[in-house]
């Protein structure tokens, strides 16, 4: 792709989703997303081969069926109530089908299952860019929307949660599995969105930093499935030895970063006297840790047989850039002591 569409496409996506977050109409945020959808068509669409063609066909459908959805439900809601501001969403219906909209952008179970077949068509960069920066535009709408709705965002969030562990259970693409990973992370981010909206929108920079430092590492090892990760120490030992904490840490295991959000939402549940709630989310994260231990497994404590030029790569010297990947990885095992302070902020 030549540098100058590249940098149009890159505007035009931040463009779109900052048009979307700062807007109150309902109008201009279907306007952003839109523009935010239309622009990583490009970006998907690289590498001219059959899978990324079919992964960009399936994205267009479904990010095109959510928007008209969203579009006829404002319609609707400014028809029956004369309000087009986001925050007086005051109709049950219209505002049942706006979170259905959202949800369906943002890839929420149960309807999840595009999320994974999409994310696996793509090259990894342009998975990152999927799985974070492109849910933060309908994630910022949820952010604003009544809640009224809680009983249908705790079905979501719990339904996410379980299809998340669950469908990464029988994966051994990378790429799938990170896809299942945000459906599960994105199912807590409902359950307390409700509750404490900066308490969900700090869940999503956690979970925005963990998978950024996966993604980049499985970047930087140029490892698209769990075999190939048995071979990655003879390319980069020190990042094998760290990948399985970072992993660990999406998992939601202490003393690690990921810990933070999951037990301040499970706090939070059990105070407003959720406690099956908590419970059962909390049973179903197993299942995403069952996947992680997998691939944490297959990293550090498989070898598989190599020969002499083998186990050379890592004497060559490596030319992309990994500050990125260094500061991210930091942030993802070593943030567990300010839970004080975060406490303090989001407890009132």
């Amino acid at each position: 792709m030549s540098p100058h569409i590249l940098i149009i496409m890159i505007f035009s996506l931040s463009m779109g989703t900052l048009i979307t977050i700062t807007s109150s109409h309902w109008l201009l945020a279907w306007m952003g997303l839109e523009i935010n959808t239309f622009a990583i068509l490009p970006l998907m669409t690289q590498k001219y081969y059959p899978r990324a063609m079919e992964a960009t066909i399936k994205y267009f459908i479904i990010q095109t069926t959510a928007a008209t959805m969203l579009l006829f439900a404002s319609i609707s809601n400014a028809w029956l109530t004369g309000q087009w501001d986001i925050q007086q969403m005051s109709h049950p219906l219209t505002l049942t089908m706006i979170t259905i909209a959202l949800a369906l952008k943002l890839g929420l179970a149960p309807m999840h299952s595009w999320f994974p077949e999409v994310i696996q068509g793509l090259n990894i960069p342009t998975g990152l860019i999927l799985s974070t920066w492109q849910k933060l535009a309908p994630f910022s709408l949820m952010l604003q929307l009544p809640t009224n709705n809680s009983t249908l965002l705790t079905i979501f969030g719990l339904l996410s949660i379980l299809m998340g562990g669950w469908g990464g259970l029988n994966q051994t693409q990378l790429r799938k599995i990170l896809g299942y990973s945000s459906v599960a992370h994105l199912g807590w981010m409902m359950l307390i969105l409700q509750y404490i909206p900066s308490l969900a929108f700090m869940a999503f920079m956690t979970y925005v930093i963990l998978t950024f430092s996966m993604f980049l590492t499985f970047w930087y090892n140029q490892s698209t499935t769990i075999n190939a990760l048995s071979t990655s120490w003879t390319k980069t030992p020190i990042l094998t030895a760290l990948t399985p904490l970072t992993l660990l840490s999406l998992g939601g295991l202490p003393p690690l970063t990921g810990f933070l959000p999951k037990w301040m939402i499970l706090s939070e549940l059990t105070k407003q006297e959720l406690m099956t709630t908590a419970t059962m989310a909390a049973l179903l994260a197993l299942l995403s840790l069952y996947f992680y231990l997998r691939l944490s497994y297959a990293m550090t404590l498989t070898t598989s047989p190599n020969n002499l030029p083998g186990t050379l790569p890592w004497r060559i010297n490596f030319l992309q850039p990994t500050m990125p990947l260094a500061i991210s990885t930091v942030i993802s095992l070593c943030l567990l002591p300010l839970s004080p302070t975060a406490l303090a902020l989001f407890s009132h």
